[in-house]
Parts: C-alpha cells; sequence; structure tokens
C-alpha cells in the first residue's frame, strides 16, 4: 500500500439504506476525516439476484459517489456469504458438520470451501466485479471474502471427504505413507486405499490424533484455495491493485503464517472487550502478529468497533477515549490504517446493536465525536505513514502445533495455547520489550531473545533452528511440554524432550500435570519463593543448573526451571507454569542478560511504549496510558508532540487513557 494518509473509514453498506440517505453519509464522512471505504462484503445476494440475473447499479452509483467526494474504496469480493438462491438450486453446496447436519441459509459464511459448485459461482462473481471496476477511480485495495473460518472452519459432508482424500494423496503419495504418518497400526486403523478415508467425523472412541491435525491442515488450505481462486482473477485485470483479506482475532482455524505469503498487505480485525481489565495485552500481541506476518511492514486495522459490539453475553461500550487509546495501539504496533465495522449502524439484522460512526440516534453523539476528533488527529501524522518497529524479542508460534496441542489424549487436556502464549508476552509487554511473532523456522538470527511456549509439535529442521541460534550466540526460554512429537504427532524417541535434550540439559523422564486448580511452591535459588500451576515434571538434569526447585508433593526437591549455557548462547526450561510475579522476574532477567532493553525504561506501571521508525531515522515514541488515571511519564531530550509541535521537556503527564505521540530527534 502507498498511502498519502492513513486509511481511516471502514465498512460502508450503502445497499441497506435508500439512496436519498447517500448524500448525508459524503458530507458524514468529510466531517468524519473518511479517507476510505469498505464497499461490498456481503453485497452478493444485491448484485446478483440468479444465476444469470445481475445488477451492479447501485454499486457503480456508490462508487462514483465516493471517488466524487476523495474517499479511496477497499471494494470486497462480495463472496463471503451466498445468496439463498444458491443454496436453493445447489444444496450440495452448504457445509456439514462432523456428526452430520447440514447447515443451512439464514446466518453468514453457509458454504463448504471444496464445493466446485460454489467456487464455481463465487469466481464467475469476481471476474464480473474485476472486469467492472478495474479501473474505477475510487478503486485502492481488494478486499476478498470475510473473516475466514470466523464461522465454518471446517467442512465434513462428502465433497469434503473427496477433497480431503485428494489434499492427503498429494501429501504422502501412497496409502502405505498415509499409514505410517498416522500410526494407523495402532487400533486396527489400517487403510488398503485411500477411498476408505474420511474427514474425522464423530467416532465412539478418541478419534486418530494425526487424522484430526491433517485435517485441521487440509481444512485451512481447503479456505486458502478459494482464496488464491478468487486473487488469480484479481490479478489477471489489476496487477497494481493490492489485494488482502482481514484475519480475524487469533482465529485457530487459520493458519496465519501460511496464509500471510500471499497477501499484499496483512488486515486485521480486532473487538477487544472493554469489560477485560488486560484485553490491551492480549490486542497487543495479535498486533505484533500482525506486523511481523508482513515481516515488519505496515499493515491495516481493517475492522474494530466505534464503541460496543453486538454478540458477548454482555456488550459493554468503550469508554470515552478507549477508542481513541485503543486505535492508537493499532498504529503504534504498525498499522497505517483505522478502518470500523462499520459506517452507519444497521436498522434490522443480527447486527443491528453493533455500533458504528453513525450511531442509531445520529452524529450529535459521543461515539461520532471521537471518531472525527481522531480522524483529524490522524491527518496530521502523514510522517508516521510506512515507518516501522523493530523488535528485539520473538516468541515463537506454529499453527500445526497449536492444533496439535489442544487434542484430546493428553497428559492433561486443559492446555491453551493462547494462555501459554500471554503467559510469556505479558512480561515482555509490562518491560516495553517489543516482540516479534514469529514461526519457529523464521531466520532467528536478529532477535536478541527467543520466548518458546509450549512447542509441543517439532520437526527436525525446526528444532535444527533453535539449536543453532542458541549455539550461536542466542538466548532461549523454553516452556514444558515442547518438544515431544513430530509433524504427524508421532513422539520423538530417546526421553523427553528428544530434540532439545541437549540443548537444554535436562531429560524429563514423566509428566506429572497438576489437579485442577492444583498448585505447587516454587524455592527460587536466589532465596525467593513462587509457585507453580497446570503442570510439573520429573526433570533430571543433564548438564543444566537448577535455577528453582519444586517445594512440596511428590517432586519436592526435584527441579523445575533450569539454565543452561550451550554454546556461545543460554537456553532457559520451565518444567511449570510459574505464577505471573515468578514469570516476570526470570524472563525480565533472561532478557537483560540477552540485551533486549526497554523502549523506554523508567515509565510507570500501564503505560504502553513503542517506536516507529521512517527510513530517514525519523522516530516516533508512542505512549498509551492504560490507567484510569493519569501518570507522569519521562520522555527523551529533545522530543516534540508529534501532532501539535510543542515542546514535551524531559516529563509529561498522560491523562487516564491518554496517548502522546512524540517525534525524537
Amino acid at each position: 500500500m502507498h498511502l498519502d494518509a492513513f486509511a481511516f473509514g471502514g465498512d460502508y453498506n450503502p445497499e441497506q439504506w435508500p439512496e436519498s440517505v447517500w448524500d448525508s453519509d459524503m458530507e458524514l464522512m468529510r466531517r468524519a476525516g473518511i479517507t476510505m471505504a469498505t464497499v461490498g462484503v456481503f453485497g452478493w445476494a444485491q448484485v446478483q439476484t440468479g444465476p444469470d440475473t445481475f445488477d451492479f447499479g447501485w454499486c457503480d452509483r456508490a462508487l462514483d459517489k465516493l471517488a466524487e467526494h476523495g474517499v479511496g474504496v477497499c471494494l470486497a469480493t462480495m463472496t463471503a456469504s451466498p445468496p439463498p438462491w444458491l443454496a436453493r438450486l445447489h444444496p450440495e453446496t452448504l457445509p456439514v458438520t462432523a456428526e452430520g447436519t447440514r447447515l443451512w441459509p439464514g446466518g453468514r459464511q453457509h458454504y463448504c470451501p471444496s464445493s466446485p459448485v460454489y467456487r464455481e459461482h463465487a469466481v464467475a462473481l469476481v471476474e464480473r466485479i474485476a472486469r467492472r471496476y478495474a479501473r474505477h477511480p475510487a478503486l485502492r485495495l481488494w478486499h476478498i471474502g470475510n473473516e475466514y473460518g470466523c464461522h465454518v472452519s471446517t467442512c465434513y459432508c462428502d465433497v469434503s471427504a473427496e477433497a480431503f482424500r485428494g489434499w492427503l494423496a498429494r501429501r504422502y503419495g501412497d496409502v502405505d505413507g498415509l499409514n505410517e504418518a498416522w500410526s494407523t497400526a495402532f487400533w486396527s486403523q489400517r487403510y488398503t486405499s485411500f477411498d476408505e478415508v474420511l474427514p474425522p467425523r464423530t467416532v465412539p472412541a478418541i478419534p486418530n490424533p494425526a487424522q484430526n491435525l491433517d485435517f485441521q491442515r487440509f481444512s485451512s488450505d481447503a479456505m486458502l484455495e478459494c482464496f488464491l481462486l478468487e486473487k488469480d482473477v484479481l490479478r489477471a485485470h489489476t496487477p497494481d491493485v493490492p489485494v488482502t483479506t482481514n484475519l480475524l482475532g487469533l482465529a485457530k482455524s487459520v493458519d496465519f503464517f501460511e496464509w500471510a505469503r500471499h497477501q499484499d498487505v496483512i488486515s486485521h480485525d480486532s473487538y477487544p472487550d472493554p469489560h477485560r481489565a488486560d484485553t490491551h495485552v492480549e490486542v497487543a500481541f495479535n498486533y505484533d502478529l500482525m506486523r511481523s506476518l508482513g515481516g515488519g511492514r505496515p499493515w491495516l486495522l481493517m475492522e474494530q468497533a466505534p464503541s460496543a459490539v453486538n454478540w458477548r453475553d454482555r456488550n459493554a461500550p468503550k469508554a470515552p477515549g478507549q477508542m481513541r487509546l485503543w486505535s492508537y495501539q493499532a498504529v503504534a504496533r504498525g498499522s497505517d490504517a483505522v478502518l470500523y465495522f462499520q459506517f452507519r449502524q444497521s436498522r434490522g439484522g443480527a447486527e443491528r446493536f453493533h455500533s458504528a460512526i453513525v450511531p442509531h440516534a445520529g452524529p450529535r453523539t459521543r461515539v461520532f465525536r471521537e471518531v472525527a476528533d481522531l480522524g483529524a488527529e490522524l491527518a496530521k501524522l502523514p510522517e508516521v505513514l510506512g515507518s516501522r518497529v523493530r523488535a528485539d524479542a520473538a516468541l515463537l508460534m506454529d499453527w500445526s502445533s497449536w492444533w496439535a496441542l489442544e487434542a484430546e489424549s493428553h497428559p492433561a487436556t486443559d492446555l491453551s495455547q493462547v494462555d501459554a502464549n500471554l503467559a510469556h508476552y505479558r512480561p515482555l509487554w509490562e518491560a516495553r520489550i517489543t516482540t516479534d511473532i514469529v514461526h519457529p523456522a523464521a531466520d532467528l538470527s536478529r532477535y536478541r531473545f527467543v520466548v518458546v511456549p509450549n512447542l509441543y509439535l517439532v520437526d527436525a529442521d525446526v528444532a535444527a533452528n533453535l539449536i543453532e541460534y542458541v549455539r550461536t550466540g542466542g538466548h532461549l526460554v523454553m516452556s514444558f511440554f515442547s518438544g515431544i512429537v513430530d509433524g504427524n504427532d508421532r513422539v520423538h524417541l530417546g526421553g523427553y524432550p528428544a530434540p532439545f535434550r541437549e540443548l537444554l540439559g535436562v531429560h524429563v523422564e514423566e509428566f506429572w500435570p497438576l489437579p485442577p486448580h492444583g498448585a505447587v511452591g516454587l524455592a527460587l535459588s536466589d532465596g525467593h519463593h513462587g509457585t507453580g500451576t497446570l503442570w510439573s515434571e520429573w526433570i533430571n538434569l543433564e548438564g543444566a543448573e537448577a535455577l528453582a526447585t519444586f517445594a512440596g508433593g511428590e517432586l519436592s526437591g526435584r527441579p523445575a526451571i533450569t539454565r543452561r549455557s550451550y554454546g556461545a548462547g543460554v537456553a532457559y526450561y520451565l518444567g511449570t507454569k510459574p505464577d505471573a510475579t515468578t514469570m516476570g522476574t526470570l524472563l525480565r532477567k533472561a532478557a537483560a542478560e540477552a540485551g533486549a532493553v526497554p523502549v523506554l525504561p523508567g515509565a510507570p506501571a500501564g503505560v504502553e511504549v513503542t517506536e516507529r521508525r521512517t527510513e530517514d531515522g525519523t522516530r516516533f515514541l508512542f505512549l498509551l496510558n492504560h490507567n484510569v488515571f493519569a501518570v507522569p511519564v519521562p520522555v527523551p531530550p529533545g522530543a516534540t508532540d508529534a501532532i501539535s509541535g510543542r515542546d514535551l521537556g524531559e516529563q509529561v503527564t498522560l491523562d487516564r487513557r491518554g496517548v502522546l505521540i512524540a517525534r525524537l530527534p
């Protein structure tokens, strides 16, 4: 994306309103400082009323009006929600659950991703859209689908079964390769032909874990194939217009690292819960992931709510100043867009109580004023566009490992990848150590410090990558139940964690998961005491030193947390989930030892600090106060307010939920 101003605006759905409202919309967009509108996400039924009946008139007029008023368009391919007539004529396009229940129209995303009929109709529609609008003056960006995997991430119908068999044949070559990978000698599951293989439908006992894992991979790939079919059409007609799709939150169903390779720009939908006091930490993690998916390039906050959403049990509005604060959090972590769902609040439909830039009460509202004020501020920050965030630390994450970690028949079945990620990320956020979220096979050499939370599934090349990183001087912290299985969920033999025994200098004989809500004491070598939860292990030292031992229970006195020098680097191992204080102390010390430094030392608790840097070396320091009280914050010498231009001196006071963007010399 080559932007002259922040992409500011969001989903605009003129088809929901009479055209007599549109002129008012244009005036309100001008007042709010809107520069971009996402159009047509759910427009399929409005432009195609039958197999051979099309009417793009409303879309033509809407795009012309937006262009006339200087608003760029992120134009959707309209394929996220098929029209009811397609389901009536082709019920085989509808998805089926593992229990055999067919899902019907009336919501959205009611399609089987593997359905050739759905794909044929979707591609034909995109072909018409691309031909029609390829040279439209408003077109800035293509938006394919919408929030893939949000509602239907897997389909178990016969069409999907056939596609799954083809995917397996390409992956394993022959059925013998499949049998070896899936360990089908167990429970008499051996296949003699791919024709016998089914998706992991509901079964009377524990399903085959490797089958489940491959079906998750297949399902992500099936949705990606839909995306790529549409992208090919768009690329043929508009080779210079960027293509994206909006990745939703931290969606388990879609392998973001695989999808990111096919995006021209990374886009993200973010809906933090105002009722959760620490929701901004998880949001920061997601934003760091989006930036990392694009290799550090700026990304786009494609959707957020101006205030409340409509789909939680309790839908809290964003408090005064909170929307501004959370919007700048995205900008601070690399976004060049602040976009909303949606422009005008719907009168009917499932999302009628989802907030919008223009609420039901109209523009004389707090929400509209806050959005317009933010639009005016962003217009004063063109220098920030295109600047980048540099990270000293990395947290490793892999979707295949996530899928496998949370499967059945493990020593504990309540392990959560998201919880593990945040337990390791939060101390780095609190210490203002900027962290990328990267795949374990990525080049880690540029990072001083690497954190590995519960990387259960590890192939040989990934293990070698981590070992080489430490051997050549890297500092790494790895948590329990890592390096246990290979890419087909088969246990690495030779004692846990076999690929990392030498690196870590430990041998885990047995896993000792703690009882529900159970805890075990930790005695640290520096004399402090802590608590471990969720998990413990029988650890033997093989070259590592114990930094903490279990205090109490069957493992009392045995190692719980270890450290080993390996080559030119250092590797730590956590055999339990330490309490937040112990985890924070450990990670801060390990990061400091590695040379991973805070962006702004001395900032008070609750103040988020990040930095974006332009190609010419200009730095923008973002100070975000997540507290509900004012706090004093030190600033570097020579800093000026990037919006007002005033000198900041040596210290500023940030109001509750306050934001400061300091331009550094």
